[in-house]
């Protein structure tokens, strides 16, 4: 069916408007008004609308942060005090070598030399991954570990996750040492029968000779099993045993400072042997905690599994900074060399 008079699109009849539209109208008119004063704003206007037109008429606009933009940027520099907003000492120093003392992934247990849970491994690789990207072009890394099945395999996820992703990175051939034990960076120790063990090796004896004296009743039981019940009773009630190792003084457990002091001589030694940019160790929780409180002042707390404090040593080979949970703390690096030997021959370094 034909609709008569059909008029076609192109014959509507259009309307020429020249002059803007109505809100952009007003918003001209707003900006080219003179400023006015607080009591002659409309108040039936919002805060937030009239603060907003009177930072719009400004000639110089402020960023978020307070900084002037326009030709007072440079006096508001100046002017902008550094205790507000200080620079990062670790931004700011030369760096020589970055040292990352990682905890080792979630174990099967620590009665026994199971090594890592399949989330374990993960955590360690996935942790090896992110540090790949503080790796740059033709940089040296060591990987280091503690003589443990549980820290060696971390160290092993460790390095494979690096190998990953500096590839995926396309890096220029970093070097990426084998993965080697040393003794360093071991656990603390508790002094047995059978010589200075792992606290975790020294639970399996202690479990052995507890059975004999609780079945046989062989009478008082000597000093270290006092110690290692001490302290592995804390662990079984729900409590934090490190916290115990730090404060309270154990006469067969190894002294926390006998700990850092190890690590210390570690650090120094791989640094000097191998000349390498960065330095990645792959270690247990309690001597990274003793390390990290012997250089903040305080307890920060137990590293999770694969979480690490980094040292990083200044160029000068005087200070180091250490890096733990959002803080920064810079220390003079001691001379191994000048202080007196460890008078325990049961805890040797």
């Amino acid at each position: 069916m034909t609709i008569e008079n059909q008029t076609s699109p192109s014959a509507l009849p259009r309307t020429e408007r020249p002059d803007a539209p109505a809100y952009l109208t007003r918003h001209q008119a707003r900006r080219t008004a003179p400023r006015s004063t607080p009591e002659e704003q409309d108040p039936s206007v919002p805060l937030y609308l009239r603060q907003f037109r009177d930072r719009s008429h400004r000639s110089e606009p402020v960023l978020h942060d307070g900084s002037v933009v326009g030709p007072s940027r440079a006096w508001a520099e100046v002017t902008r005090t550094k205790e507000i907003v200080p620079e990062r000492r670790d931004q700011l120093a030369d760096i020589a070598c970055d040292v990352y003392l990682v905890r080792h992934g979630e174990t099967q247990g620590y009665s026994s030399e199971s090594g890592l849970t399949p989330l374990g491994s993960w955590q360690a690789h996935r942790r090896g991954q992110e540090l790949a990207r503080r790796v740059s072009d033709g940089m040296k890394v060591e990987v280091l570990c503690a003589p443990t099945n549980r820290a060696r395999q971390t160290g092993e996820h460790l390095r494979r996750g690096l190998l990953d992703n500096i590839e995926l990175y396309g890096r220029g051939e970093p070097l990426i040492g084998e993965l080697r034990d040393d003794q360093n960076f071991r656990n603390f120790e508790v002094a047995t029968p059978d010589g200075p063990r792992d606290v975790t090796s020294a639970f399996r004896v202690y479990h052995r000779e507890m059975e004999k004296y609780e079945r046989v009743g062989l009478g008082e039981r000597p000093g270290w099993l006092v110690d290692v019940d001490r302290f592995w009773g804390i662990q079984q009630g729900g409590g934090d045993p490190i916290t115990h190792w730090l404060t309270m003084p154990m006469m067969y457990f190894e002294p926390p400072v006998s700990c850092v002091r190890r690590f210390w001589r570690g650090i120094l030694d791989a640094r000097t042997r191998t000349g390498a940019q960065a330095i990645v160790v792959a270690t247990h929780s309690g001597p990274i905690r003793a390390f990290a409180t012997l250089a903040m002042g305080y307890d920060p707390g137990e590293p999770f599994n694969t979480e690490f404090v980094r040292v990083r040593l200044v160029a000068g080979g005087t200070t180091a900074l250490v890096l733990y949970r959002n803080r920064v703390q810079e220390v003079v690096i001691p001379d191994l060399d000048a202080l007196p030997p460890n008078s325990d021959p049961r805890f040797q370094e």
